[in-house]
């Protein structure tokens, strides 16, 4: 028994087919392609669509009979116009920007922080504001549609599936959900969109079918990346902890955290989970951060050339992307011209200490869960327990999170448990003068008009 599960990222597609025992049997990677189209940056729906029947096919060839499900999980802040045939217009790119004299007035409309919890970001990374100027730039789109699908949901739609909302796409950070009051939020209702939402499922519930190998094979309704990988170390019956998910986001989930004590100078936002409850949150784009400090490289980080950056303060300070808690400042490294190796342990040092702020900020005192790309090799891991001796480390033996998670949802549908491996505990390292070397990036970061106290 298995299940198929495409994960929809913003850079990079998967289909992996996963196994009871979580080991995945089957694996094809692809990228989305997004292009221009009227001058908005949108996604290539078809090409992305072909493509997972495609992969779903070749996975059913290599072991015939044994998928019993196709799951979908995705990135956040994107969704979709339909009608009861398909799009009514294409997938907007959630980082395309909307025109400076519209900007204005759809930010004066959004729904106040303290009923969403979701941050008056820029682009579409709350996807209640690419909504809105949809409302107005094309209200005939918006018109015409009878659905407003979050992104996993549509796929799921397209592969066989019912239309249907579900909580953790709904509530991600999307402005058009109140954590608090467990219902979509005034915009909603003052837009007219309530109609157009469909009604709820749960994430992995069966919801239609499709055919591989001319067989039927269940369609389930899909959820948002993150919060598959909180729900799969749920799982494995974990109860009070602190997750910290990495990829192109880095994603701190602190459930213990009350949500009076969320940030909005801070980026932080209220993340729902698959059972509908708030799940205060804390990101920054530390995947593609990483990448714009350390450059273009494969090579794992050299423990060496981390000692030695600490050692001669070689420092990367926030930031290098539009989100996060410095979101929008511009992000200097010194030296500009160091070599590979050291770039790359600036970034991870940069990485671990984004990290720890954020922690600090969504007030984590609980055992930490880390896992997803960026702890390949183990660095970030040691890094964050020696930087936080109070709290046990471990990491993520899951070796795609979100898939195991999604996979987790699907299987429980059919009434079916998955043996996920638990997550392995941590060993700190023993950098010297690493403790001095936050201090003085902080120190740093004051110097910005920060408050990184």
């Amino acid at each position: 028994m298995s299940i198929a599960v495409l994960d929809f990222g913003k850079t990079n597609a998967k289909l992996l087919v996963v196994t009871r025992d979580g080991a995945v049997a089957f694996e094809r990677r692809a990228r989305p392609m997004w292009h221009l189209v009227d001058g908005l940056h949108v996604l290539d729906d078809a090409a992305l669509g072909a493509w997972a029947m495609e992969a779903l096919d070749a996975a059913e060839i290599a072991s015939p009979g044994t998928i019993d499900g196709v799951m979908v999980s995705t990135h956040g802040c994107t969704f979709a116009l339909t009608d009861e045939t398909g799009l009514v217009r294409p997938i907007l790119d959630y980082e395309q920007e909307l025109p400076g004299d519209l900007a204005e007035a759809v930010d004066a409309a959004l729904p106040p922080y303290a009923e969403t919890f979701a941050p008056p970001r820029p682009q579409g990374f709350n996807y209640g504001r690419h909504l809105l100027w949809l409302q107005r730039l094309q209200p005939d789109a918006v018109d015409r549609a009878t659905a407003i699908l979050g992104y996993p949901q549509y796929w799921s739609w397209r592969l066989g599936g019912r239309q249907v909302a579900e909580p953790t796409y709904m509530g991600c950070h999307s402005h058009i959900w109140a954590p608090a009051r467990g219902d979509f939020a005034s915009i909603v209702d003052g837009e007219g969109w309530r109609g157009k939402m469909p009604a709820f499922a749960r994430a992995g519930e069966i919801i239609g079918s499709v055919t591989l190998g001319g067989r039927s094979v269940a369609v389930h309704n899909g959820v948002h990346d993150s919060n598959a990988a909180l729900a799969a170390y749920r799982s494995l019956g974990l109860d009070r902890f602190t997750l910290i998910s990495t990829g192109t986001w880095v994603i701190v989930f602190n459930p213990d955290c009350p949500l009076d004590a969320l940030s909005l100078a801070d980026d932080m936002y209220c993340n729902v989970d698959v059972d509908g409850r708030a799940v205060p949150t804390i990101g920054f784009m530390g995947g593609r951060e990483f990448d714009a400090i350390a450059g273009a490289t494969d090579r794992p980080v050299d423990r060496a050339a981390i000692q030695r950056a600490i050692d001669a303060g070689h420092v990367a300070l926030p930031a290098f992307a539009a989100a996060g808690p410095f979101g929008g400042r511009p992000g200097k490294v010194t030296p500009q011209d160091a070599d590979p190796a050291t770039r790359a342990a600036i970034a991870m040092l940069y990485i671990a200490l984004m990290t720890d702020y954020c922690l600090d900020t969504i007030r984590s005192d609980t055992p930490i869960v880390i896992d997803g790309g960026l702890t390949t090799g183990g660095v970030l891991a040691e890094l964050i327990a020696q930087l936080r001796p109070a709290q046990p480390v471990s990491e993520g033996a899951i070796r795609e999170g979100s898939a195991a998670g999604a996979a987790v949802l699907a299987f429980a549908a059919h009434g079916t448990t998955m043996a996920l491996p638990p997550p392995v505990p941590v060993a700190a390292s023993a950098y010297p003068g690493l403790n001095a070397y936050r201090r003085a990036w902080r120190d740093a970061l004051l110097s910005l008009g920060q408050d990184a106290a």
